[in-house]
C-alpha cells in the first residue's frame, strides 16, 4: 500500500530524471498562489474611498474587550448601559423578553474608559411573541422556552453602577423596575433624551441612525448588542465637537438623572 508521501511518484518508471505529471504541476503552482497570496488590506482599501469624498464607508461594530478584574482608578466610577428586549409597549401587560448590560468606567468629565463586564440573558415571558416582535428582534418563542433571568446575579451585576443608562429610559426603566426593586435606587440616564444630538450635527437620536452616522452598523434590536453600540457613540469624537463627547453631559447629568 502507498502513503501519502507515494501519491504524486510513479515507481513503475525507468530510473533516471522524475517527470512531473499534470497533476503535479497543478500541486506546485496552487502552492506558489497560496505563497504569494496576501490577504487584500479591507482597511486601506475603506481610507482610499473616503478619502476622495465621494464615499462613506461603515464598519462591523466589534465590540470591545472586557478588561478582566478591573477596579475603578480614583476619580472614577462604574456605569452600566442595559438595553431590554420585549414582547411590547405596556411594562404593565408585556414581559422582557432579553436583558442586556455593559458595565464601564468613566471619569468625572465623563470619559469613557474599559468594558468591565457584560451581561446578556433570556427570559420566557408570560404572554406570547408575536410574530411582529419576532420579526424585530429576531427572538423567537422556542429561543426562550424554559429561560429565566437570574436576578441575583444582575443584581450583582449593577450594584457598583453609578449610574443606569439607557437610550429610552422612560420604556426600558419600569420593565426593569418590575423585575428588580434594585433597579428603583439606581440613578437613571436617558442618552435619548438627556443629549442634545443636534449640537452634534445630527438630525435624529435613534440609535441606529447614530450608530451609521459615526461610521458603523451592527445587528440591531438585540439587547447587548445594542448596549455595545450606545457604548461606542458615547465615546466617539462627535461631528464637529471633537473635543465633547456625549457622555460628559450624561456624566454632568447623573445627579439629576432620575427619570419620574
Amino acid at each position: 500500500m502507498r502513503g501519502q508521501a507515494d501519491l504524486f511518484l510513479d515507481y513503475d518508471a525507468p530510473p533516471g530524471p522524475i517527470k512531473t505529471r499534470p497533476v503535479d504541476e497543478i500541486v506546485i503552482k496552487a502552492r506558489q498562489r497560496s505563497e504569494s497570496f496576501k490577504a487584500p488590506d479591507y482597511e486601506t482599501a475603506a481610507r482610499m474611498l473616503e478619502a476622495t469624498g465621494d464615499y462613506r464607508v461603515l464598519r462591523r461594530l466589534t465590540p470591545r474587550p472586557i478588561v478582566v478584574s478591573r477596579n475603578p482608578s480614583q476619580g472614577e466610577k462604574i456605569a452600566v448601559i442595559l438595553d431590554t428586549e420585549t414582547t411590547g409597549l405596556d411594562h404593565t401587560r408585556d414581559g422582557v423578553i432579553e436583558l442586556g448590560m455593559v458595565a464601564f468606567t468613566y471619569d468625572e468629565e465623563g470619559r469613557i474608559g474599559d468594558v468591565i463586564g457584560t451581561f446578556n440573558g433570556l427570559r420566557e415571558p408570560s404572554v406570547p411573541i408575536s410574530p411582529d416582535i419576532t420579526r424585530l428582534t429576531g427572538i423567537t418563542p422556542d429561543m426562550v422556552a424554559g429561560q429565566v433571568l437570574d436576578l441575583e446575579a444582575v443584581e450583582r451585576f449593577i450594584a457598583p453602577a453609578e449610574l443606569v443608562i439607557a437610550h429610552n429610559a422612560r420604556f426600558d426603566r419600569p420593565f426593569c423596575e418590575r423585575l428588580s426593586k434594585d433597579f428603583q435606587v439606581k440613578a437613571w440616564a436617558c442618552s435619548h433624551s438627556e443629549i442634545a444630538w443636534s449640537g452634534f450635527g445630527f438630525e435624529g437620536s435613534k440609535l441606529g441612525y447614530l450608530l451609521t452616522q459615526c461610521g458603523w452598523f451592527h445587528q440591531g434590536h438585540r439587547a447587548v448588542e445594542d448596549c455595545h453600540a450606545l457604548l461606542e457613540v458615547l465615546a466617539s469624537p462627535l461631528r464637529g465637537r471633537v473635543r465633547l463627547r456625549a457622555s460628559a453631559e450624561l456624566g454632568a447629568k447623573s445627579a439629576r438623572a432620575h427619570l419620574g
